[in-house]
């Protein structure tokens, strides 16, 4: 028998994925430098801040396991590094259109990676009711994306391979997920989060060196020093903290489609920061993926 989730894990999840929405906004100052560091930079800066919280992290190491050390590895690798990597490269070949087919391939398709992940990793069942709100919830995210439903996809030859980074960040993502549910199972969402932060600058500096980025890891402005702390301080570290402890406490199945508020937040700051009109699609979306979202919440096995 079904029963309802008592705590407010989903709520978390929600809170991280509103923080995420902001992200697009922090990072227009620093596009101009290669993926991999920004990626090295907002870790190392997370990472740094995490020493002073030692005494809440280090006691759990000693509680972990060979294969939760791999699967973390596999957290830092596949979510912290690769996944941001690939997503921001494959911006890069649509110039950056935030409602273009990367978009589409990358937030819509992710939770079906989470969820076929949860499913086979940490055995968690789908039941009919579950099935039917999740695809309700894709809908509706789709319906918030693009305005009038339209995708944009003139974006000449890079749309092929902007299709593929953006289909690999969605499978590092998505698979993480499911991953990253698995350590946290053993460990706190603050361990969790070290864990991420302390691993995932040393794959980004390995893919900085091994292609030949490494002379713009010193070119950094003042003005992209503060994004990164903002960054570190708000979409980044603290955003991932608190999207663990929701994780911790929430199925993977379910966290990935709390984190469909992605988008629905990205048009509301887009409506009240930039001053673009929301169409009547967009707004029946967010009313259609708030229900789908509550009801998906509202019961665990």
């Amino acid at each position: 028998m079904l029963k309802k989730i008592k705590t407010f894990g989903p709520l978390f999840v929600i809170i991280a994925a509103l923080l995420w929405s902001l992200d697009g906004v922090l990072r227009i100052s620093l596009y101009a430098l290669p993926p991999a560091v920004i990626v090295f930079y907002e870790h190392f800066l997370g990472a740094l801040v995490l020493l002073f919280l030692i005494k809440k992290w280090w006691p759990d190491l000693k509680n972990m396991t060979k294969k939760e050390w791999i699967a973390i590895g596999i957290v830092a690798l596949f979510s912290g590094a690769l996944g941001t990597i690939f997503y921001t490269a494959a911006l890069q070949f649509v110039n950056y259109s935030q409602y273009s087919v990367v978009v589409l391939l990358q937030q819509q398709l992710q939770p079906i990676w989470a969820i076929s992940a949860a499913a086979i990793l940490l055995k968690e069942k789908l039941n009919r009711n579950f099935i039917v709100w999740a695809l309700v919830a894709l809908i509706a995210a789709y319906f918030v994306t693009f305005k009038n439903l339209s995708i944009n996809i003139a974006t000449g030859q890079g749309t092929i391979m902007a299709g593929v980074l953006a289909l690999s960040a969605g499978l590092m993502w998505g698979s993480s997920t499911a991953i990253s549910k698995y350590v946290l199972n053993k460990v706190s969402a603050v361990t969790g989060t070290v864990l991420r932060f302390y691993l995932a600058p040393i794959f980004a500096l390995i893919f900085i060196i091994t292609s030949g980025q490494t002379p713009s890891l010193f070119v950094l402005n003042a003005a992209q020093w503060l994004t990164l702390l903002a960054i570190t301080f708000s979409t980044g570290m603290v955003a991932v903290v608190i999207y663990y402890y929701g994780l911790k406490r929430t199925p993977a199945r379910v966290t990935t489609l709390c984190e469909l508020v992605w988008p629905a937040s990205a048009v509301l700051i887009d409506y009240f920061y930039y001053h673009k009109s929301l169409s009547l699609t967009q707004i029946f979306g967010i009313a259609l993926l708030l229900l789908a979202i509550y009801k998906v919440t509202k019961y665990k096995k």
